[in-house]
């Protein structure tokens, strides 16, 4: 780590000793298992069940620092990076279900494959997923057949020009978006790809404990 990266406030204790905090956390992982609770609070004070039944998927590329290795980064011929892919699947209110850090040249679908497996194993409700044309072909019947898991695209009308959000599409760019005012994920910085991913959690733990600890209206 270089030197600028070790410095913290006064009141930090040291970079090592934070650092150290962080990997336990992340190789447990309870970063992950904290984020779910509190994604199942939001979800509840909202009214909602707190295991979702349906789902929206899509990933992110992200320009890849210095740090990252070769192994773990590679050139977004669409994006025209050399960049870092995060496939994610979120619920209905943009909230992750499950997050991926990828090689920019690994495809969505082949990502989708692994990312589906895990989200499948740990929300056992989950029903319905939403993607967009990327997501056509072999994959769709994959998930029924391997997950029980409808993989429904939606696609954009042959009629609409322009810039167009599609249909369910907003809801995971919204986290998109979120995460690029993360100071953290404006680009990957992480040597590992689980950190990487676990650095998406904590930035969503941030948003969720805010929203949890507004005052609400009182009823009746």
């Amino acid at each position: 780590m270089a030197g600028d990266a070790r410095r913290l406030p006064a009141d930090f204790p040291p970079w090592d000793r934070i650092y150290a905090f962080f990997r336990r956390w992340r190789d447990n992982p309870l970063v992950k298992d904290f984020h779910d609770r509190l994604r199942a609070r939001v979800r509840e004070e909202l009214g909602r069940d707190a295991q979702p039944t349906a789902g929206v998927t899509d990933s992110q590329s992200v320009k890849a620092d210095a740090v990252v290795g070769a192994e773990s980064r590679g050139f977004d011929g669409g994006k025209l990076l050399n960049s870092r892919k995060r496939p994610v699947v979120v619920d209905t209110l943009g909230l992750p279900l499950g997050v991926m850090v990828t090689a920019a040249e690994v495809g969505d679908r082949t990502a989708a494959q692994v990312l589906f497996r895990q989200v499948a194993d740990a929300h056992h409700r989950l029903e319905l997923v939403w993607a967009d044309g990327g997501y056509t072909g072999s994959l769709v019947e994959h998930c029924l057949a391997t997950f029980a898991l409808v993989l429904a695209i939606v696609k954009r009308s042959d009629d609409r020009r322009g810039f167009v959000v599609l249909p369910k599409r907003w809801v995971v760019e919204r986290l998109f978006a979120h995460l690029m005012r993360s100071r953290r994920l404006v680009r990957d910085f992480e040597r590992r790809t689980t950190s990487a991913e676990a650095m998406v959690y904590w930035s969503m733990i941030t948003l969720m404990t805010r929203r949890l600890a507004r005052p609400h209206p009182r009823r009746g």
